[in-house]
C-alpha cells in the first residue's frame, strides 16, 4: 500500500493518493483506443464525403453536355436530315420529356436499389445514348436522345437529394458546386462543338459522339460509391408531407418554377446560336456566345444557393433575378444586332439563368425537412417542370417558321420570364412543403366536414 500511494500518473505527474479516482492503467488505454477509433471513422467520412463530391461534380458534367452540344450544330443537323424547326427543337424537347417520365420513378428506383446504384445505371444510360445518337441512321439520333434524357433525368432528382442526406449542413455550398460543375460543363460543350464538328473525320455526329467519353469517366469515379453504398430506408411519415408533395401548393410552385426556368435554359441552348447566326453572326462565334452565355452565370450558379442558404426567405434574391432575365431577353427583342450590346444582353440573360436554376436546385433542401422529402419534392418538380419545359423549343421553333423571324418568339419569351417570376417568388417565401401540404389537407378535411 506504502508502494503504491508514492507512484505517480504518468500522464499528469499527480500522486495517487491526491486522486484516489483516478483512472487505472486499463482505463486510460482504452480511453485512448477508443479516442484513436473516434479519430480514424472520422478520417474516414470525411474521406468518403470528400470522395462523395468528386464523384458529385462528374456527375454534374455530365446532366447537361450531352444535350448543349447540339445546339451549335443543328443547322447542320436540320439541313442533313432535312428537317423542319419543329423537328429539330424535337432533338432537345424528347430529352426533356424523358427527364420528366422518369423523374417520378427516380425516388422509387433509389429506394428499390439505392441512390448510388441508381446514379450509376444514369450513368450508363447516357454513354449508351450518346453512342446510340452518333451512329449513321436518323431514328437512332432521336432513340439515343431519349436514352440521355432518361439518364440525365435521374441525376437530376437524386443529385439533389443526395446532397440534402450526405451535406445538410452545407447544403447551399455544395449545390453551388453542384450547379457551376453542371453549368461549366454545359457552356463548354457548346464552345466546341464547332470546333470538333470542323475537325477533319468528325462532323456533328463526332461533335455529339465524345460526349460519351466524359459519362463513362463519371461511372468509374462513382464505382467506390456503389460498393460502400447503402439502400435507403424509408421512414413513412404518418403526415401527408414527405408522401404527397403533390398537395402542397408551395410544391407546385416550385414546380412550375422548374419548368419555366427550365424554358429559358433550353431554348437558349438550342435558339441562340441559331437566332445569333440569322443576325449576320457567325457559326464559331455564336456557337461561343452561348457558351459565353452559359459560363459568365458561372459565379451566380455558385453564389445563389450560398446566399439563399443564410435566409429564410429568398424573394429579395429571386426579384434582381427576374429583373436581369426579363432585361436581357427585351434587348435582344429591340436590339437586332450583332454589336456590344447584343454581348451585354447575353451576358445578363446568363447570369439570370444561372442564378434562377440554381435557386431552383436549393429550394430542393430549403423547402423540405428530411432528405425522404427533398427526393419526392425534386422528384415532382422535375416531373412537372420538364414537362412544362419540354413544349418551349419546339414550341419556339414553331413560331419562329410561322413568323419567318425572332422577334415573337422572343415576346413569347418576356411572358416566359414573368411566369416564372410568379412562381419563384412564390417559391422564396419561407416556408416548408410539409407545412403546407398538411394545411392543405387540413383544408380540404375541413372542407368534407361541412
Amino acid at each position: 500500500m506504502e508502494n503504491n500511494t508514492k507512484q505517480k500518473d504518468y500522464m499528469t505527474g499527480e500522486r495517487l493518493e491526491e486522486r484516489p479516482d483516478a483512472p487505472s492503467e486499463f482505463e486510460r488505454e482504452l480511453a485512448l483506443e477508443q479516442a484513436q477509433e473516434r479519430e480514424r471513422a472520422e478520417k474516414a467520412k470525411r474521406g468518403r464525403l470528400l470522395w462523395l463530391a468528386v464523384g458529385i461534380v462528374l456527375i454534374a458534367a455530365n446532366l447537361r453536355g450531352a444535350l448543349t452540344a447540339v445546339g451549335p450544330v443543328v443547322g447542320r443537323i436540320k439541313d442533313d436530315l432535312s428537317l423542319s424547326g419543329a423537328g429539330a427543337g424535337m432533338l432537345t424537347t424528347l430529352g426533356l420529356l424523358a427527364f420528366a417520365v422518369i423523374s417520378p420513378a427516380a425516388p422509387k428506383l433509389s429506394r428499390r436499389f439505392g441512390a448510388e446504384n441508381t446514379l450509376l445505371a444514369g450513368m450508363a444510360l447516357i454513354t449508351v445514348g450518346v453512342i446510340v445518337r452518333a451512329a449513321p441512321y436518323p431514328a437512332l439520333l432521336f432513340a439515343g436522345t431519349v436514352l440521355i434524357g432518361v439518364g440525365i433525368g435521374l441525376g437530376n432528382v437524386l443529385v439533389p437529394a443526395l446532397i440534402k442526406r450526405d451535406f445538410a449542413s452545407r447544403a447551399g455550398l455544395m449545390t453551388g458546386i453542384y450547379s457551376v460543375a453542371l453549368t461549366l460543363v454545359a457552356g463548354i460543350a457548346s464552345g466546341v462543338s464547332i470546333p470538333i464538328a470542323d475537325a477533319p473525320g468528325f462532323g456533328w455526329r463526332g461533335a455529339l459522339g465524345v460526349w460519351g467519353l466524359a459519362s463513362a469517366l463519371a461511372m468509374v469515379a462513382w464505382l467506390p460509391q456503389v460498393s460502400r453504398g447503402r439502400r435507403e430506408r424509408v421512414v413513412r411519415s404518418s403526415s401527408l408531407t414527405s408522401a404527397r408533395p403533390w398537395r402542397s401548393p408551395l410544391a407546385w410552385q416550385v414546380s412550375l418554377f422548374m419548368g419555366f426556368q427550365s424554358i429559358i435554359f433550353y431554348v437558349n441552348v438550342t435558339w441562340l446560336p441559331e437566332l445569333l447566326q440569322d443576325r449576320g453572326m457567325s457559326a464559331g462565334t455564336a456557337g461561343w456566345m452561348l457558351s459565353l452565355m452559359q459560363i459568365i452565370g458561372l459565379p451566380a450558379n455558385f453564389l445563389a444557393p450560398v446566399l439563399a442558404a443564410r435566409r429564410s426567405s429568398q424573394r429579395g434574391i429571386m426579384a434582381v433575378v427576374m429583373a436581369m432575365l426579363l432585361v436581357g431577353y427585351a434587348g435582344l427583342l429591340f436590339d437586332a444586332g450583332t454589336g456590344p450590346l447584343t454581348v451585354a444582353w447575353v451576358l445578363l440573360i446568363g447570369i439570370g439563368a444561372g442564378a434562377s436554376f440554381s435557386l431552383c436546385l436549393v429550394f430542393f433542401s430549403l423547402r423540405t425537412r428530411t432528405a425522404t422529402e427533398a427526393t419526392e419534392l425534386s422528384g415532382m418538380a422535375q416531373f412537372v417542370g420538364y414537362l412544362v419545359a419540354a413544349v418551349g423549343p419546339a414550341f419556339i421553333g414553331f413560331v419562329h417558321d410561322r413568323s419567318g423571324g425572332w422577334q415573337t418568339p422572343l415576346v413569347v419569351m418576356v411572358v416566359v420570364v414573368a411566369l416564372a417570376a410568379v412562381f419563384g417568388l412564390g417559391s422564396s417565401r419561407a416556408a416548408y412543403v410539409s407545412s403546407s401540404s398538411a394545411q392543405a389537407s387540413a383544408d380540404s378535411t375541413s372542407d368534407d366536414t361541412k
